[in-house]
């Protein structure tokens, strides 16, 4: 099935029932509620995780054509074996979710060189390579939508996920020249920026006040649906965390950082469960997270790092 959009308008030409779907890190989390709401939807999706089996197990319950697939989003032959039989199993790609992600957190000065460049690996060059494979196929048709996950970090600083941030601030930078790169190319493009999620990835941590945006994966979920269903290019969830974020642009630099850590932004990496997050680094970075302490902060850094704010 071939699906067509209407160049020039806000609105879809076109239901999203039947539409071959990708998402990209597609088995959990954010990605798993994407997967979920699409299906729901209508379309035929393909779930591509490094996690097979909770790929292929989240397919059998979605069922309508639903297959899960094997994907490492930082290895361009998986990458392109995974659209392969994307579009095998459901016709032409009509829209590409770059979702996988992974976030190590603590000072920057003890992250491992080799969890940085996976990180890079995974959260940068992955859509980079899936944006240029998706669009191989997109744009000798003249229709699809790539969607890039990124994040409020993306905008925002983050204490103590330098490293992730600087990856989101790069999947912000690619969607936003290839929206004009491609304006008619007949391709649409979204980039989606998600809160504080509480998923895999934010195991360990909690969210240490009410003025930091917290939405959920099915929110996410939603926001992506409705943003290609009506050609919506900026893609905030919590909706409201963008007024914020664009207003502190406005102000001086000393007002907004002053404001920033006065939302508690740089105590979700200082409060977070150091053995909880072990976890999560055993299984996003195949213990190399591990190897290095999770946090080196001691309650004197802490109580320091407070006073500051």
């Amino acid at each position: 099935m071939t699906t067509v959009f209407r160049r020039g308008s806000r609105s879809a030409a076109f239901s999203l029932d039947g539409a071959s779907v990708a998402v990209t890190g597609g088995a959990n989390g954010i990605g798993r509620a994407i997967s979920t709401h699409f299906a729901r939807a209508g379309a035929r999706v393909a779930i591509g995780d490094i996690d097979v089996d909770a790929a292929r197990a989240l397919a059998d319950e979605l069922g309508n054509g639903a297959v899960g697939i094997a994907l490492d989003v930082s290895d361009e032959a998986s990458f392109t074996a995974f659209l392969d039989a994307a579009e095998k199993a459901n016709g032409p790609l009509a829209v590409l979710v770059n979702n996988a992600g992974i976030d190590w957190m603590g000072p920057f000065h003890t992250e491992t060189n080799e969890v940085s460049r996976r990180q890079v690996a995974v959260n940068l060059i992955g859509p980079i390579v899936g944006s240029r494979l998706a669009l191989e196929r997109m744009l000798p048709r003249r229709t699809g939508h790539l969607v890039n996950v990124a994040s409020a970090a993306g905008r925002i600083p983050q204490p103590g996920s330098a490293v992730y941030t600087a990856t989101k601030h790069g999947v912000v930078g690619l969607t936003e020249c290839l929206r004009l790169e491609y304006r008619d190319s007949g391709v649409r493009f979204s980039v989606l920026h998600p809160g504080y999620i509480p998923t895999g990835m934010t195991q360990g941590t909690h969210r240490p006040s009410r003025l930091i945006p917290a939405a959920t994966p099915d929110d996410c979920a939603r926001a992506v649906v409705d943003a290609v269903r009506h050609n919506r290019f900026e893609v905030w969830s919590p909706a409201g965390q963008w007024v914020s974020i664009k207003l502190g642009h406005l102000v001086g630099r000393a007002v907004r950082e002053r404001v920033l850590m006065a939302t508690g932004i740089g105590r979700i990496v200082d409060d977070m469960d150091q053995t909880a997050r072990r976890d999560y680094n055993e299984r996003a970075f195949g213990g190399k997270g591990s190897a290095a302490p999770v946090s080196v902060i001691t309650p004197e850094t802490r109580k320091n790092n407070r006073r500051r704010r």
